[in-house]
């Protein structure tokens, strides 16, 4: 009998196997990734005459907590109101024109908490479509 020699440990890793697994998964994504179609959006078309949104109504907020309301879609003349008088203002002029909207504006000094306070009092009184007005950066 021929004397078997012992098995020596291989120290490293045959990765052979494992690029041949590689490779063919890309070539099946290469093959398949062009029969694949995007969803497509058909969006609705809309037609020419459209009617100008009615300019809102602005609610400034000053660094001494003072709030001037101002119609720009009515005489755009900036008064001043207090914040109970605001409310009856506001509701009145959406009375008149339910489809405008409600800015809140503040300098840029003013505590995040008295915007908060106006925009709570709006939302709390059933004030429709109410937002606050940014300036863009650009």
């Amino acid at each position: 009998m021929s004397p078997r020699r012992p098995r020596r440990a291989i120290n490293q890793i045959n990765v052979v196997p494992y690029i041949d697994v590689m490779l063919v998964l890309l070539i099946i994504f290469m093959v398949t990734a062009p029969l694949i179609n995007p969803g497509e959006i058909e969006l609705p078309s809309v037609g020419q005459n459209l009617t100008s949104p009615v300019a809102p109504l602005e609610i400034t907020i000053k660094l001494d907590r003072s709030v001037v309301l101002r119609d720009r879609a009515g005489s755009g003349e900036a008064q001043r109101v207090s914040r109970e008088a605001l409310l009856a203002a506001v509701r009145a002029k959406q009375d008149k024109r339910p489809e405008q909207a409600v800015v809140i504006a503040a300098d840029k000094g003013v505590r995040y908490e008295d915007v908060v306070a106006v925009l709570d009092l709006l939302q709390r009184n059933q004030v429709r479509k109410v937002g606050l007005l940014a300036r863009s950066s650009t």
